[in-house]
């Protein structure tokens, strides 16, 4: 080995055992771990006792996903917005220049939310 490649030895031991170690630990499982045996009695679920009613999973209303992904959305933007406020606490008092850009991504994500009001997204009764 010259010197230019022994630098990254300690890299290729480190990929090797970060692929190793997985396979190894999927491999003792498979040789050593329980097999699942089910029938129709292990397969029903358990409501304290009492026969279950109806299906085990419901259907659920394309509003219910459409308000769970518009709370992600604008939380994941809020999640942004605020280390830019940590940032700019002290630079944004004398530098208005600081607080466009934040202003614009508020005014934006003031606009998308009233659309979705306008729209009626947020309606869960309709």
């Amino acid at each position: 080995m010259d010197n230019t490649s022994h630098g990254y030895l300690p890299v290729l031991i480190q990929v090797v055992i970060g692929l190793a170690l997985p396979a190894a630990i999927l491999v003792a499982s498979h040789l050593f771990g329980q097999r699942a045996r089910t029938n129709a009695v292990k397969d029903s679920a358990y409501e304290c006792g009492i026969p279950a009613q109806g299906k085990a999973h419901p259907r659920f209303a394309v509003r219910f996903f459409i308000i769970a992904m518009l709370f992600i959305l604008f939380d994941v933007e809020v999640v942004f917005l605020f280390p830019g406020m940590l940032a700019f606490r002290e630079f944004a008092a004398a530098h208005t220049a600081a607080v466009a850009p934040v202003a614009v991504f508020l005014g934006i994500l003031a606009f998308g939310l009233f659309y979705e009001i306008r729209k009626g997204a947020l309606n869960w009764e309709r």
